[in-house]
């Protein structure tokens, strides 16, 4: 009796190892970022990181944007939280940008144990990389890149700060900042987040450096390392990205300030290099992360528009940022210049984008969409709230971004369970999300082709 008992729990764990070892890599990623989000609520939820009492959903949401890097939040940080409890966030914040599966490959790296198959298979999905030599390049640049990034901001903004709050308050801050700004989170220390700072040149331009460079995506790092920033040796990739930022980055920045130049509430007031400084940062900001220097719910109704976009298309592949990634709207773009000058080919640079690559960029898109009209519905309804505080608070959780019209405060426990949703499922990615609910399988049988009238 003894004996088959032990047979049925030996043959139980093999059971439940092959079943873990058979699980797609997006649905182990799933479980990696579930599990530290829970450590991660378990830990704010102690004593010792609290002021005063805070719920168990605060406390769940505050990680739960934490590791999502979103930046949307229910409960006043510098003010609920102890300073063990803001390193806490802060780590996470750190652990959720350069991903578990960062470490776990460098872990595995160091150890001098090779990475197999099925492991492999979890770093491409997790370093959206399609080629497996590639794993142990960018494991190591991501933790590479990031701490030095983050240690000249580290030093720029206690600089500047130490006249300001004193040198050991400034080391905080600067610390608490520089890890929440590269790494895209937008959590700050204060309830009206940068706002202090709206005309501060130094704070903005360190600040909005850290998280452009942060939402380029580490390929794009990686590349500009290693060519000693040559442009004419850097990847197309690269050239497309980097090109692509700027483009866009300054077109926002001169439609802020012409939306809002005469705004009362937010830059009128301002002589012209604090409405500059401040229309840049509000320009910047809402593809990669979430902090304001502007009153978000003060901002006309275009601004409010630009910044809805902007949120959804994110920022760089493999980055710490959001959204539907500005290689994929620029696919999508290009795509559609392509049909319109009725060319077969979607070329960039010079090179031919692959149909896959184009199918995936659409039908990230087209997810990414479907979850805005449905989140936005939901909320909608669940909230009784108006249509664009709505669909901006669903935006910008699904793309991670962080801003927010002051809904997100006055949600109801479904509008923040929703929320929360979102934002695990813009961390994920919308496709990786999908992978999860449906793994798909390659067809083996081929239909004729119909012919389907559109548009």
């Amino acid at each position: 009796m003894v004996e088959h008992l032990i047979n049925r729990f030996e043959s139980g764990q093999s059971t439940l190892k092959n079943r873990v070892l058979k699980a797609s890599p997006p649905a182990i990623l799933t479980s990696g970022y579930l599990v530290l989000i829970i450590f991660g609520t378990s830990i704010l939820k102690l004593p010792l990181s609290t002021t005063r009492s805070v719920t168990w959903l605060e406390t769940l949401f505050t990680s739960a944007s934490a590791v999502t890097l979103t930046g949307l939040g229910v409960a006043d940080i510098g003010a609920r939280y102890t300073v063990f409890g803001q390193t806490v966030i802060a780590l996470l914040i750190q652990a959720g940008g350069l991903g578990f599966m960062t470490f776990s490959v460098l872990t595995v790296l160091s150890i001098g144990k090779r990475i197999g198959v099925r492991h492999q298979m979890l770093a491409l999905e997790a370093f959206n990389e399609t080629s497996l030599n590639k794993i142990r390049e960018v494991a190591r640049a991501v933790v590479y890149f990031a701490l030095a990034v983050e240690s000249i901001g580290f030093v720029l903004l206690a600089l500047t700060w130490s006249g300001e709050l004193g040198w050991r308050l400034a080391l905080y801050h600067a610390f608490f900042y520089t890890v929440s700004a590269f790494n895209n989170a937008g959590l700050a220390l204060s309830a009206d987040n940068l706002m202090p700072y709206a005309s501060d040149v130094p704070v903005n331009l360190i600040i909005s450096s850290l998280f452009i460079i942060g939402g380029l995506g580490f390929v794009v790092l990686q590349d500009l390392w290693q060519t000693r920033r040559r442009w004419k040796r850097l990847q197309p990739y690269t050239k497309l990205i980097l090109g692509a930022t700027v483009i866009i980055n300054l077109g926002a920045w001169l439609l802020v300030w012409l939306f809002e130049r005469n705004n009362a509430a937010t830059i009128a007031n301002l002589p012209l290099a604090g409405q500059l400084t401040a229309s840049w940062f509000q320009a910047v900001t809402p593809r990669t992360a979430g902090f304001n220097t502007l009153p978000i719910e003060s901002l006309t109704d275009p601004t409010t528009l630009l910044i809805i976009v902007l949120m959804f298309i994110g920022g760089g592949s493999m980055s710490t940022a959001g959204g539907i990634k500005l290689g994929t709207f620029v696919v999508m773009f290009m795509t559609t210049y392509a049909f319109l000058g009725r060319s077969d080919d979607v070329t960039m640079m010079r090179r031919s984008v692959q149909r896959n690559v184009v199918m995936k960029a659409f039908s990230v898109s087209v997810i990414s969409m479907t979850l805005v009209i449905i989140g936005t519905m939901a909320l909608s309804a669940l909230e009784g709230a108006p249509l664009l505080d709505s669909l901006f608070e669903v935006v910008s959780a699904l793309s991670t971004a962080g801003l927010s019209r002051g809904l997100t405060g006055e949600l109801s426990t479904a509008g923040r369970c929703l929320i929360m949703i979102l934002m695990f499922v813009g961390r994920l990615g919308p496709l990786t999300a999908a992978y999860v609910i449906a793994t798909p399988k390659k067809r083996r049988v081929r239909y004729p082709s119909v012919d389907i009238q559109v548009g």
